[in-house]
Parts: structure tokens; C-alpha cells; sequence
């Protein structure tokens, strides 16, 4: 077990934080503080003397749900038949019993094991508040379970998120009860077989103990952190693209100033705007002058007279700027010499390079608020009935064992919603990137689909952005909000349900999802920038041995030699010449390019078509082991 597992987290009621919760789901180890196992000992020995008094209370000596009404007497009724088999088990206990047992009915796939640790890190967590009336004995058995390494199989479709997670959590408490299933180390088998492997015993459950095991929000609140958890990384890392695009475009950064996101400070965008930043500092490609970026042109066997630059799989150009084109335009030309290459001589860039700020940004607000939904929750109480023992004043039982509805999972599924709805737009916006790279028509002078193509038996990148949009079509259908479509249930004594639990394992597999995206879009962008850096380090090699004229074989559209123009159409080519050569060499932002290496290490430079499916499961994979981010946070 690595160093996260062995380190124990400490469980108290009132303190888990996300990531501990994330280290348990890893397979780190809980402790039971003393202090709160008193609360939870307290409560259970309360509910012992109201269950003496003969007091109805809700889920203890009356059924559940519709069955509320019904209260349990000393023995089942049919025992009274004459020459009945006699349950041998108080109602109470066959009461709580049968809760679980009747409600492990979810289907599908299992969880995976680190949103099954998790449910049970957040049931043990809520149950030590010491308002739910499980015994300290139980309490220890189900994180005896955790840390034993047994995870409950907890099939993914059963829950409606209200009365919380009954079904799932169902599924966790069979196995403490020695049925269901679970996996250990790695094999899956009977709950009991779980159990006697790692030497730990059944239970028999007492007074509201299986309402307290499954009454609450734990699927949804787990999935809700786990997938949390990734879209942090996540958004860092479409940034990290976005700032790698940006650089392959030779792009402008006014638009991240800081003096820009003061005039509309949302928290999200201005953060985005300052990472930005900080991802591109010690470019030399962005905010280029326009007339310095060469536009591609096709390989040609006499492209090049040397042999480092005849090696390359491209041509490069520009157009002049006839003088008679110029009227009324000369003092920009004074400004920017009057060639037309691969950058458009505008002010701006395209929406989706500069408008991350606000759409990242927004993103980012929207994971804030889910952060501080899913913080409250965490050390929330979410079963019922809630039990006071301390409570003053009380005439009767049910002012100090009070049904409610904290197990609602409504303020959980609408901030999930929220993140559902942000996550097709975070990819929309990067696959809106990947196709600019690839368009000839969009890609500021790049070669169509980044390969040089010469012979016309090259696609490219061209079918790495059908995969992106094909993902990104997947989320966008996918994000219809669960939470505004309630299905009642139990005979409509739950007439309305939060469907948060959909929600939450929706977000989590569509997170996953959004990294595919995110990966292709670093997959391009590292083609691209090669492409980009090169075309413009070419253009300086050559001015920097080449005369005037040597040079104006690059230029497309200048006068002829005996023209009255030459001479100055000469003049222009050698000062654009001199501004190259006396240049550095160009390169990207020092994160972009520690991002670029990583990629690099891994994927090599697309210089004739290859087959490409490995090459995009790597870069998609190094998305999500967080790879290309980690390297990216050391350097």
C-alpha cells in the first residue's frame, strides 16, 4: 500500500475536507475520533430508553415510507397462528434488516472502487455527528470494513436522491450484514466470503440502524467530490492547451491584461486571464509582428538551398503589399512592413482564443459554487429521523427525534446541474480551437490538417478533430439537467425526488469525457506549434545567410527586375530580412513548452501520415493521470 493509504484520516463529524476525501477514495485508511463516538454512544443509548417507553417513533417502532403508520408490536403476528415457524427476531430488528436487504436492488455496472470508498468515508463521517442513532459497534464494524480494503459492488443505476442514496447505500450495508457482494483485492465475491477473508464479522443491526446506513446523500456526494476533484485538474489543464493553441497561433495576449479583467472581475475569468499569462511568459511567439510570421507553402524540391532547411517538410512566404495598394494606409505600413504572411494584420483573435478568459472563467465559477454545495455537505447530517438526546424542554419524543428532510439531494443535483451544463462548453470551446489549427482557412497560415502533404496522400490531423466533435456532441446531449424531472416513489410518500444522483455520476462521467477532448486538443496543438516555430525559425536561419535578394525568392507578388518598383520593393524585403536575423530564436511560453517536451517524450512530430490510434490514446491518457499538468506544476 503506498504512503497515501498508509496515513490514516481522521474522522470526526464536523471536519472532512475534500481532499482527505479524495485520499480515502485512494485507499487511505480512517481513524474514529473518541470525542464523537461518545455523541454517537449517547444517542443509541437514548433511542434504547424511548424504544422502552413504548414511544412511536418514526423508522424505529413504526414502518417506513407509506408503512409509516404502521406500528411494530413485540412479535410478528403470524407467529400467533397456530404451529408457526417463529421468526426468532423482534419486529425491530427484522425491521431494519429487511430495509436493507429489500432495498440492494440498483443495476449496471459497479462503481468504481475509489466512488465506493468514498460513499463509505462520507456514510461513516455523517453517522459519527451523533444524531443518527447507530451504535458505536456498528459504526467500527463499517470502517473496519473500509479499511480492510472490502468495497461493496454498488451497481451505478438505483437511486433517485431522496430519501437520499437508499438503494446504493444498500448495497454497502448488505455486505456489513454478510450478504450482497464486494470486491477484495481485486476479486469479486459473496459480502460473507468478503468478510471471513479479512477476519471480520457480520452484524446483526439495531434500532434505526439500517435507516442510518442507507438514509442519506453519499453516492451523489461522492461521485459530486471525485468529479469535482478532476475538473480542478481539468480546468488547469484547458488552460494549459489553450495556452499551447495560443502560442501555435503566434496569438495576441492583450486581451489577458490585467487591467482588462479589472473592468468586469468575475472571479473565474480573472483568474483564467492571469494563468494565461503566467503559462505564456518568455514567449516570443505570441504578440509576434505580423509581417514576421511566414505563411506555409508546399515542399518543393528547390525550397531550399541548404541542407538543415531542405530537411524540412514545408515551403514558406509572404505576399507584398503593392505601393498602389497602399493609399491612405501609409502610416501603418511605416509601423508594419507591408508583407502578408501567416498572420492577418487585425488586432484581435478569433472568439475561441480570446474569450477564454470569459468562458474558462465562467466554468470555473460554476466548479466554486459546486465546491461550497458539496464542503456543507460533507460534514452534514443526511438521514432521518434526527435524533437530539439533549434537547431541553421536550414533552414528547417527537421534539427530540424529529423527521425532516435532509437526505433531499436537491441542493447537491442543482449544483451539479450547473457543472453538467459548463462541461460541454469547456469543450465546445477547445475543440473550436482544434478545428482553427487544422482549417486552412482559420489557422493563421498553417498547412491544412498540419502536414505538409506535398504529394496529396496526407490527411493529417484532419479526423482527430471528427473525435472531438463527435465528444463533444456526446456531452452536449447528455447535459439536460436530471434534477428538473422528479419521478415520485413510495406510493408517493416521496412525491418529490432530487435525481441528484444522476447528476453526479452524469458530471463525473462526462468530466472523464471532457479530458478526451482536452487531450486532442493538446495533441494538435503540439503539431501545430512545432509547425509554427519552425516556419518562423527557417524564415530567420535564411535571412541570417541570405542577401536581399537571396531572400525576395520568398516573396510572392513583387515587381519585376527592370520595374521602377525593384528598388524599393528590395529595400522592403532586406528590412524585413534584417528584423529576422537580428532576432532570437523564436519560442513558446516556458510552461507551454515544458507541456510540449512532456507530449514529445511520448508522441513524436507527424511528418508523414502514421497510423495515429496509439499516438491519441497516449495523449489522452496523459490527460488523465494528470502527466502533462504534473510536469507543467514541477517545472
Amino acid at each position: 500500500m503506498d504512503d497515501v493509504a498508509k496515513a490514516a484520516v481522521k474522522l470526526d463529524g464536523v471536519s472532512l475536507t475534500r481532499a482527505q476525501l479524495v485520499q480515502v477514495a485512494r485507499g487511505a485508511q480512517v481513524a474514529l475520533d473518541a470525542q464523537a463516538l461518545e455523541r454517537v454512544a449517547h444517542a443509541a443509548e437514548f433511542l434504547l430508553q424511548q424504544v422502552a417507553k413504548q414511544e412511536p417513533i418514526y423508522g424505529i417502532s413504526t414502518g417506513f415510507g407509506s408503512n409509516a403508520d404502521k406500528l411494530l408490536g413485540s412479535h410478528r403476528l403470524r407467529d400467533e397462528l397456530p404451529g408457526a415457524a417463529r421468526s426468532g427476531q423482534p419486529p425491530h430488528i427484522e425491521l431494519q434488516r429487511n430495509l436493507i436487504v429489500t432495498h440492494a436492488v440498483c443495476v449496471g455496472e459497479p462503481f468504481a472502487p475509489e466512488v465506493v470508498r468514498a460513499m463509505l468515508c462520507i456514510r461513516i463521517n455523517t453517522l459519527l455527528r451523533g444524531h443518527s442513532g447507530i451504535r458505536v459497534q456498528t459504526l467500527q464494524a463499517l470502517a473496519a470494513m473500509l479499511n480492510a480494503g472490502i468495497v461493496p459492488v454498488v451497481p451505478q443505476l438505483g437511486s433517485v436522491g431522496a430519501s437520499g442514496d437508499l438503494a446504493p447505500l444498500s448495497h454497502l450495508a448488505i455486505v456489513l450484514l454478510g450478504g450482497g457482494e464486494a470486491f477484495v483485492d481485486g476479486q469479486r465475491m459473496p459480502g460473507a466470503d468478503a468478510l471471513a477473508r479479512k477476519g471480520l464479522q457480520p452484524v446483526e443491526l439495531s434500532y434505526k440502524e439500517g435507516l442510518a446506513l442507507n438514509n442519506g446523500t453519499a453516492q451523489m456526494l461522492a461521485t459530486g467530490v471525485l468529479a469535482v476533484q478532476l475538473l480542478e485538474d481539468l480546468l488547469d489543464t484547458a488552460d494549459l492547451a489553450a495556452a499551447m493553441t495560443i502560442d501555435a497561433f503566434a496569438g495576441r495576449l492583450g486581451a489577458f491584461a490585467p487591467e482588462v479583467h479589472a473592468l468586469r472581475p468575475h472571479p473565474g475569468q480573472v483568474q483564467t486571464a492571469a494563468n494565461l499569462l503566467r503559462l505564456l511568459d518568455g514567449s516570443t511567439l505570441s504578440d509576434i509582428a505580423y509581417h514576421l510570421v511566414p505563411k506555409f507553402r508546399q515542399w518543393q524540391p528547390g525550397s531550399w538551398d541548404s541542407p538543415s532547411l531542405q530537411a524540412l517538410g514545408f515551403d514558406i512566404g509572404w505576399d507584398w503589399v503593392d505601393f498602389a495598394q497602399r493609399h491612405g494606409r501609409e502610416k501603418f505600413y511605416q509601423r508594419f512592413l507591408p508583407f502578408r504572411g501567416g498572420k492577418k494584420h487585425q488586432p484581435q483573435d478569433s472568439y475561441s482564443l480570446r474569450c477564454i478568459p470569459q468562458v474558462h472563467g465562467a466554468v470555473r465559477d460554476a466548479l466554486e459554487q459546486a465546491k461550497r454545495v458539496l464542503e456543507v455537505e460533507l460534514n452534514s447530517v443526511t438521514d432521518n429521523p434526527l435524533v437530539f438526546p439533549d434537547k431541553t424542554g421536550a414533552a414528547f419524543v417527537e421534539e427530540q427525534v424529529i423527521s425532516a428532510g435532509h437526505f433531499h439531494g436537491m441542493p447537491l443535483a442543482l449544483a451539479m446541474s450547473y457543472l453538467k451544463a459548463a462541461i460541454p462548453v469547456l469543450a465546445s470551446i477547445s475543440e473550436r480551437r482544434l478545428n482553427k489549427l487544422v482549417d486552412p482557412a482559420t489557422n493563421d497560415g498553417l498547412p491544412p490538417f498540419l502536414i505538409g502533404n506535398e504529394d496529396g496522400t496526407e490527411s493529417g490531423h484532419m479526423i482527430v478533430q471528427y473525435t472531438a466533435a463527435a465528444i463533444v456532441n456526446d456531452l452536449a446531449s447528455r447535459a439536460m439537467p436530471a434534477s428538473v424531472y422528479s419521478i415520485p416513489t413510495s406510493a408517493n410518500a416521496e412525491d418529490h425526488v432530487s435525481m441528484g444522483a444522476n447528476e453526479a455520476r452524469h458530471v463525473l462521467a462526462m468530466a472523464q469525457d471532457l479530458g478526451k477532448v482536452l487531450g486532442l486538443e493538446l495533441f494538435t496543438a503540439a503539431q501545430a506549434l512545432d509547425l509554427r516555430r519552425d516556419m518562423i525559425n527557417a524564415a530567420r536561419e535564411l535571412a541570417r545567410r541570405a542577401d536581399a535578394a537571396g531572400f525576395a525568392a520568398k516573396v510572392g507578388g513583387g515587381p519585376l527586375p527592370d520595374a521602377p518598383e525593384r528598388t524599393g520593393f528590395l529595400d522592403e524585403v532586406d528590412a524585413l530580412r534584417e528584423q529576422l536575423a537580428r532576432s532570437g530564436e523564436y519560442q513558446p511560453g516556458r510552461a507551454v513548452a515544458i507541456a510540449h517536451a512532456a507530449i514529445r517524450a511520448r508522441i513524436p512530430y507527424l511528418d508523414r501520415d502514421r497510423a495515429l490510434d496509439g499516438e491519441v490514446a497516449t495523449a489522452v491518457a496523459m490527460v488523465a493521470d494528470g502527466s502533462i499538468l504534473a510536469a507543467v506544476r514541477e517545472g
